[in-house]
């Protein structure tokens, strides 16, 4: 499997709070936290509830 770098972009205040879960499993606190994670079914599930708050680089 691949691996990315997750960044935290946009604030989480007043998002739903299925999205607040999703970031947290993702390890994303603040803005520009950032996580190096093995991208599996479950983190790309994460990833697109999520995807207008993150950015995603793939690391190789």
């Amino acid at each position: 499997m691949a691996k990315v770098r997750i960044t935290l972009v946009r604030s989480k205040i007043g998002r739903p709070k299925d999205q607040k879960e999703a970031l947290r499993a993702l390890g994303l606190n603040k803005i520009n936290d950032r996580r190096e994670l093995e991208l599996n079914p479950a983190l790309e599930g994460n990833i697109k509830k999520v995807a207008h708050l993150i950015s995603v680089e793939t690391i190789g």
